[in-house]
């Protein structure tokens, strides 16, 4: 089971940061090794910037088992999962996980010459896996711990697609990560986001002007 479903709400001021972080059982087992006690954003500046120099200086100068140092270095940040997450910046870690994610699938699937739909569709998956579960977290109606390990995390998905250029097998490791997300997506959508009761996302926060508020972190 991923950490989402194990860890405690972060409480009502706003939604817990360290569910957001989207953590794959990798990461998660990291951060049980110091039980919460490393402040997360150290570890996460640290690991975005080795996995961004990795990025921009070309990805498609790596092959085999290079390909999973950005994710090795990354993973730098999988030390603080179990952190309350509740420092004044503390936030920053979210938006660089989801940044690295992101710029790793382009930049690989660029460098090498994946097809630029399937580089899209996987992408999309991510970013629609992201933004569900951000918005289920801001209406307190939570994915299942069960889905939210399927979805592998962020080193579950970047370490599946380094094995697939390891192998040499990119664009279908491309193409089986996007079906299969895909097919979870779906899934929880139809069996949970719709069963979820409306008075739940009525009692959403509104803003001055009756919009929903906009959420924290």
């Amino acid at each position: 089971m991923s950490s989402a479903d194990s860890k405690p709400r972060s409480g009502a001021a706003g939604p817990d940061r360290r569910f957001l972080r989207d953590d794959g059982h990798l990461s998660d087992a990291l951060g049980r090794l110091v039980a919460g006690t490393v402040p997360p954003l150290l570890p996460a500046l640290a690991g975005s910037l080795v996995t961004g120099v990795l990025i921009l200086t070309g990805l498609e100068h790596l092959a085999g088992v290079t390909l999973f140092a950005p994710v090795a270095a990354l993973l730098l940040s999988g030390v603080a999962t179990r952190h309350p997450h509740d420092g004044q910046l503390d936030w920053i870690v979210i938006p660089l996980l989801r940044a690295m994610e992101y710029l790793y699938l382009l930049a690989l699937g660029h460098g090498a010459g994946v097809p630029g739909p399937l580089v899209f569709v996987l992408l999309t998956a991510v970013v629609l896996h992201h933004c569900d579960a951000a918005r289920r977290e801001r209406y307190g109606a939570r994915p299942s711990g069960w889905i939210m390990g399927a979805m592998l995390g962020w080193d579950g998905r970047m370490l599946l697609i380094a094995a697939g250029g390891a192998v040499g097998w990119l664009p279908f490791a491309y193409g089986l990560l996007a079906g299969y997300l895909a097919v979870l997506l779906v899934w929880e959508a139809t069996t949970s986001w719709l069963a979820t009761p409306v008075t739940t996302v009525a009692n959403a926060p509104q803003n001055e002007h009756g919009g929903m508020a906009a959420s924290e972190g």
